[in-house]
């Protein structure tokens, strides 16, 4: 009985000591995903990014940064064969933020069944899929939905500013059409979920503390929390910037993350991650 006692213990600390599978991850985004590794473009407001944050929780994965600026689904897929991408064991896709501020078309489920291509949201994952799956058909594909966002006002270039997901696109189409449209495709392709939208907690109301702005009666400069901030005018150049790091919640610039932004989309990977 203690021999088989003995044995029992040697093999549970042999099994907590052996090594985990190093498992490669190919992460495709927008410049939430390029930002990470590079704080200086965020004037330090950042010290890492979400991936960073994935692999020091999990140590085993190993991941390669495929982030572009600005780009939406549609760029994605147009080019997504100059992407070097490359056989991962994981793919994540997190997309969406720049297909509503652009007027991306989402199409319909239809685009996405009959691979009508690249001129709607639907028809742009089904693209993307489709060249993951051709690279490895055993591979986790997980897709995010797009976080909450509140009025952005670059850091970096303070005359750009886009209203927050509070009120809709230029084409009367809300970010949360969007997020609903990537459900849809995880839940028809089986691909993986982090719904960064509805269930981060990540809010447009909690995406930073305040804005500072001037007083239109005062024209002294006042902490404006939401919703009424968006009623005060900002006047590039010649008012200061409206989020100083105080200002930081869960971002930075009322679009982009903060560190404490890139470790909740991390810990909600992580769950998923952690089970391969």
């Amino acid at each position: 009985m203690k021999k088989t006692i003995f044995l029992l213990l040697a093999f549970v600390m042999l099994a907590s000591f052996t090594p985990r599978k190093e498992l490669s991850w190919m992460a495709i985004g927008d410049s939430i995903t390029f930002l990470n590794g590079r704080p200086e473009l965020t004037k330090h407001r950042i010290s890492k990014g979400y991936m960073d944050d994935v692999v020091e929780k999990l140590p085993y994965v190993k991941f390669v940064n495929n982030g572009h600026p600005g780009w939406t689904a549609k760029a994605i897929a147009d080019n997504i064969n100059n992407l070097n991408l490359v056989r991962s064991d994981i793919y994540s896709v997190f997309l969406g933020t720049n297909d509503w501020w652009t007027c991306l078309p989402i199409g319909t489920f239809s685009d996405y069944e009959n691979n009508t291509g690249n001129k709607t949201v639907y028809g742009s994952y089904r693209t993307i899929i489709d060249k993951i799956r051709s690279l490895n058909s055993e591979a986790v594909i997980i897709l995010i939905t797009p976080l909450h966002r509140t009025d952005y006002v670059d850091l970096n270039n303070p005359s750009v500013f886009i209203h927050g997901d509070d009120q809709p696109n230029k084409d009367s189409v809300y970010l949360s059409q969007y997020a609903d449209a990537i459900k849809a495709i995880a839940k028809a392709e089986n691909c993986k979920l982090v719904d960064l939208y509805y269930k981060s907690g990540i809010t447009t109301k909690n995406a930073v503390k305040y804005r500072r702005l001037r007083d239109p009666a005062t024209h002294e400069y006042k902490n404006y929390t939401y919703p009424d901030y968006i009623t005060i005018p900002y006047n590039p150049p010649a008012d200061d910037y409206p989020y100083p790091p105080e200002a930081m919640s869960w971002f930075y610039d009322g679009l982009h993350p903060s560190d404490a932004g890139m470790s909740k989309i991390a810990d909600m990977l992580v769950k998923v991650m952690k089970k391969y």
